[in-house]
């Protein structure tokens, strides 16, 4: 465990964050009967509601004045936030079309995304043992693409997303709650717009759905909102390689619930691209874990000042 304040919290945070994701496909199993983009146009809508509440209470709104004030940071929230909204989105739909293991085998890779990532905009060194954990994922890639003639768009665009949202988030210069409340509130007009103009569906009318659709509905802010925010907490305080460690938790949780609970085929190809990728997770961790244990043993070794 850290012994900085901010790494644990950046810790503590992480873990919240990603038990969250790894439950949130129960939530939108019940909203199974709703389309995708009806469901993401309610989640943009009830978390600009949510945040705002939250901005509120934390009197925060000099931060978001703050950040009205640079363009610049404006047009790069523009970016995350289409790359969030093209994220949740995507995620909705694989939970609902059954293709939970793919959003899975997404939420695997990502870790490894951040890595490359880190190495080639943060400055972060790639060690060898982390470049062998990128390549062996690649592989499993590759092998599912040649072997089977399949390729999975689902799980990388929901890795390779999501990881780029992360990197720009950690290089912005806006903290997480005022850049998530102008992030929804860029994608609320066109979630607003498609409101406004799409076909009249049987859950479209609040008034004559039943209340535990409207509830399901407008938690989907609360749902939304609560993980992003200890996500992008977290980059604020953890190194990228080391936040990349915990996304194990959400991809662990999300395989369990679609093979032991919703059925989903564990087939063939899938299983030779998961093993690849958790060959690669196992030893990203065993490299992680042994520099951690290097990094104490030099702490322990240096002398300290005489008072």
């Amino acid at each position: 465990m850290p012994t900085n304040p901010e790494q644990r919290k950046g810790v503590i945070l992480a873990c919240m964050a990603f038990f969250m994701w790894g439950l949130a496909p129960i939530y939108f199993k019940l909203l199974q009967h709703i389309s995708a983009f009806e469901i993401l146009m309610h989640r943009v809508v009830w978390s600009v509601l949510f945040i705002v509440i939250i901005v509120a209470i934390m009197k925060q709104w000099h931060k978001v004045q703050h950040v009205l004030k640079h363009p610049k940071l404006i047009a790069m929230l523009v970016i995350t936030a289409t790359l969030l909204g093209f994220n949740w989105g995507l995620f909705i739909w694989a939970v609902n079309n059954d293709h939970m293991l793919d959003a899975s085998l997404g939420y695997y890779i990502n870790p490894l995304l951040n890595v490359l990532l880190g190495m080639l905009f943060l400055s972060e060194k790639l060690r060898k043992w982390q470049a062998v954990a990128v390549a062996l994922a690649l592989c499993g890639v590759v092998i599912q693409v040649i072997s089977f003639g399949s390729f999975p768009v689902v799980a990388l665009s929901l890795a390779g997303s999501f990881a780029v949202y992360g990197l720009l988030r950690k290089k912005l210069p806006i903290e997480s709650l005022p850049g998530l409340l102008l992030e929804a509130l860029i994608l609320l007009p066109v979630a607003l717009m498609y409101w406004w103009l799409m076909t009249p569906s049987n859950s479209s009318d609040f008034v004559a759905n039943d209340w535990h659709t409207n509830v399901l509905l407008i938690s989907a802010g609360v749902i939304t909102t609560l993980p992003l925010l200890c996500f992008t907490g977290a980059a604020k305080r953890l190194q990228y390689t080391t936040l990349g460690f915990f996304q194990y938790i959400g991809p662990s949780l999300m395989f369990v619930l679609a093979v032991v609970f919703y059925g989903e085929v564990f087939s063939a190809e899938r299983v030779v691209t998961f093993a690849c990728i958790w060959g690669a997770l196992a030893i990203f961790s065993w490299d992680s874990y042994r520099q951690s244990q290097k990094r104490k043993q030099i702490n322990v070794a240096m002398p300290t000042k005489p008072l």
